[in-house]
């Protein structure tokens, strides 16, 4: 009778394990890194990345902290196709770039890059990880975009957009009410009627849709639907207005 006991108990602590083990608990870990290149007592260029990795050994955590790395990597190549897999090599590269770049045109002014990955968002169901870029490479005004990686932390992989919502047709339509609310353009008139950009004078949902504790954030970079001297158009709404459409709790 004793031996039935103990193993009952062993059993249940077995299953306890188990199941922590599919449902980990996230630690976020700060990390900054500048890279700075050989300046000669000339400008210098410079590459600043603020971002976070998840600590833990299981395969789930070491999915995410990948996803992050890409995204770093990939912001430092917009046009170039490098193959790396290290952030420093790709800062490293990044400030080459400019100095290739500087023996044809010498009067160019130094490159510089500022990365960062901070985390928004956090439930059983989701994380939300705002990642925002900007840099300068030339030219007039440098690139800057914000963005939002969505994941399930169940399996360490990206959520796509319309895998958020039960439907996203009915969700488009409550964020159009509330989007011309927010813009004050007239329910009578064509989205377009203030000034905005929307391909086919359709309402439809931003690339970037990010999550806070309070609200669900709807993000339109520069270009998206407006010229860049518009900046950013942003439009916040209720989280818990929003949940009756979500999938994710």
């Amino acid at each position: 009778m004793n031996y039935k006991i103990v193993l009952f108990f062993l059993l249940l602590l077995l299953n306890i394990s188990c199941k922590k083990e599919l449902s980990p608990d996230f630690i976020s870990v700060s990390l900054s890194e500048e890279y700075h290149g050989n300046c000669n007592n000339e400008d210098c260029p410079k590459v600043t990345i603020d971002y976070i990795i998840v600590k833990g050994d299981d395969l789930v955590s070491k999915k995410i902290n990948s996803k992050i790395k890409d995204f770093i990597i990939a912001s430092l190549f917009l046009e170039v196709e490098v193959k790396t897999n290290t952030i420093a090599s790709a800062a490293n590269n990044f400030i080459k770039n400019y100095q290739t770049d500087k023996v044809e045109f010498p009067e160019l002014s130094a490159y510089f890059a500022e990365i960062s990955v901070s985390e928004s968002y956090s439930s059983s169901d989701l994380l939300c990880y705002e990642t925002a870029l900007y840099l300068f490479t030339g030219g007039a005004h440098g690139y800057g975009s914000i963005s939002f990686l969505n994941i399930d932390p169940k399996i360490g992989e990206i959520i796509k957009n319309k895998d958020l919502f039960i439907n996203e047709k009915e969700f488009i339509t409550y964020a159009e009410i509330k989007f011309r609310e927010e813009m004050e353009i007239p329910e009578d008139k064509p989205i377009n009627s203030t000034g905005f950009w929307f391909e086919n004078n359709t309402f439809y949902l931003p690339e970037s849709i990010g999550f806070t504790k309070e609200n669900v954030i709807l993000l339109y970079n520069q270009y998206e639907i407006a010229s860049y001297s518009s900046g950013p158009v942003e439009l916040e709404i209720s989280l818990e207005k929003v949940l009756p459409y979500l999938k994710i709790k």
